[in-house]
């Protein structure tokens, strides 16, 4: 039977992009099911971040990409959307077979290409590149045809979950918060029937604004 794994992430978030490339290379060829969900950081009406104009979030995030010898910059689409209406998108989009591709077009248009995901004309033309229907897609979150089944997710992330910083990764009865390494994961994998342990890796988002090392 396959291992249920639930992935618990924000898509401005810097630390789940760079952690999600290295849990999805330790889960390759393995026997995982894997379950994307939504957690908003700074839900309405929360104020933005606005991390290109705060120097020492700047300079946390560039002595935490030296650590692990990445060259991954933050996007200058600061202060950060809001990713409730991206979030919306995902469930039209897993309704319709597609939220991984959606997923991961979302964290791609965000982190690599600077595109403002808290808009819908540009979420619509993600959606259709991912192959679903645009103009359904758009009056999904016009209407806001999603906004309970979104607000039931962030309910379930908070209240069901506990999740309290992304990303966190619930692999069998073993929690993972924060970025961690390929062999971390593997090593929760590989112990699916252990006991309850929990494990914190660095480099996590709060629901409070604070990023930390």
């Amino acid at each position: 039977m396959s291992l249920k794994i639930r992935v618990y992430s924000d898509y401005i978030c810097p630390f789940c992009v760079i952690t999600k490339g290295i849990f999805e290379e330790a889960i390759e060829g393995k026997d995982v099911e894997v379950e994307w969900m939504p957690f908003e950081l700074r839900p309405e009406p929360v104020p933005k971040l606005d991390p290109i104009n705060e120097p020492e979030k700047m300079q946390m995030w560039d002595r935490f990409t030296k650590s692990i010898g990445s060259d991954m910059k933050l996007p200058r689409v600061s202060p950060n959307p809001y990713t409730n209406l991206a979030f919306e998108g995902f469930h039209f989009a897993k309704e319709h077979g597609k939220g991984k591709e959606y997923n991961d077009r979302i964290y791609e248009a965000f982190f690599k290409e600077e595109q403002n995901i808290g808009e819908i004309d540009v979420l619509a033309k993600l959606a259709v590149e991912v192959g679903l229907n645009g103009e359904a897609f758009k009056e999904a979150l016009e209407t806001r045809k999603y906004k309970n089944v979104q607000r039931e997710a962030l309910r379930h992330a908070y209240e069901d979950a506990n999740v309290k910083v992304v990303p966190t990764f619930i692999i069998g009865n073993k929690r993972i918060e924060g970025y961690t390494d390929k062999e971390t994961f593997e090593k929760a994998i590989n112990d699916e029937y252990a006991n309850d342990v929990s494990s914190r890796g660095y480099g996590v988002c709060s629901i409070d604004g604070v990023c930390e090392i």
